[in-house]
């Protein structure tokens, strides 16, 4: 993929949320701007123009002029920090963006004759701050639009989208999901403990709060979760589950992303076939018992069926 930078609009007023810092809202036990951050990890510059606040990673911090200017204006300012032949433009609100989202608008910006890529809502409605522009016309309209006008302060987005050959990305309607009001960040907050998203939003908190760069097979260390709590102890889950990462760190120290995951790989397989010898034993063990006691032959200890292991010592004189 071609370097790109990126603009986060991170500023506003948020009226309708009463003034709240809305980049610093939680989703998911993660700041909205950390979210969006997280989509558009590989950046070459990454420019939030708003107020300073801790982020998940380095950012380039710079603010509209008159701060409270609107879009055009924050766009202007990111603008002049950035570099890259592309750039990707993103509101600070929208906690479902995704990657593969980020991936189809940058390719989309880069086709023959476009000068950039933005989302549709599902009603069809352009999305210009969930997009990617092409950054020399962008400076271009920018530039002609400060000079019709006087300024870039106050004006609406369209004056810059209806000037550019764009393309039209239909992301389904996560990506372009945006928290405007409590009832958006509430239904936001639902939907990841759905069913179908709650583990691998859990997966990738996790990894974002330790500072974890790492993709793993999630469905090979459930099964070893699954084969150790059955065919050892309930315990023996997580416990084991601790021990397979201890080792991968070990056995992939100084490596790269892919030998980390590799070794992950590796220990989770060696502890599943462990698991699984283990589970193996007990059936036949149990096996065993139950074939020697149908017999009347023996026990699973070697003692004689139906008896008890005493019995053998009765007129011996043993207590």
């Amino acid at each position: 993929m071609t370097a790109y930078d990126v603009i986060v609009l991170a500023g506003g007023a948020a009226k309708r949320l009463g003034g709240a810092d809305k980049p610093g809202l939680r989703v998911g036990g993660r700041a909205l701007l950390d979210r969006v951050l997280s989509a558009c990890a590989d950046a070459a510059v990454t420019v939030v123009v708003g107020g300073r606040r801790a982020t998940a990673r380095p950012v380039v911090w710079t603010r509209e002029v008159p701060e409270g200017g609107g879009p055009l204006a924050a766009l202007g300012a990111g603008l002049r920090l950035t570099t890259a032949e592309r750039v990707l433009v993103l509101s600070a609100d929208l906690p479902f963006l995704g990657r593969g989202t980020v991936d189809a608008l940058l390719t989309a910006a880069g086709e023959p004759g476009r000068e950039g890529a933005l989302c549709t809502d599902p009603d069809g409605r352009d999305q210009p701050l969930v997009a990617a522009y092409r950054a020399e016309p962008l400076r271009r309209e920018l530039a002609l639009i400060a000079t019709e006008h006087g300024s870039l302060a106050g004006l609406p987005l369209r004056l810059l989208t209806e000037e550019l050959d764009l393309a039209r990305i239909d992301a389904g309607p996560d990506a372009s999901f945006d928290c405007d009001t409590w009832d958006d960040i509430a239904a936001a907050r639902a939907r990841i403990r759905e069913h179908g998203a709650v583990l691998d939003e859990w997966i990738t908190s996790v990894k974002n709060e330790l500072g974890i760069d790492l993709d793993v097979d999630t469905a090979i260390l459930l099964d070893l979760a699954r084969d150790a709590a059955h065919g050892v102890a309930r315990p023996a889950a997580p416990l084991t589950t601790f021990l397979v990462g201890y080792a991968a760190a070990r056995a992939s120290a100084g490596a790269g992303p892919a030998e980390a995951a590799a070794a992950v790989a590796e220990a989770a397989r060696k502890a599943t076939d462990l698991a699984l010898r283990w589970e193996a034993e007990a059936e036949a063990s149990g096996g065993e018992a139950a074939g020697a006691g149908s017999s009347g032959g023996g026990t699973a200890d070697g003692t004689a069926g139906g008896a008890g292991r005493d019995a053998g010592r009765e007129g011996t004189g043993t207590p």
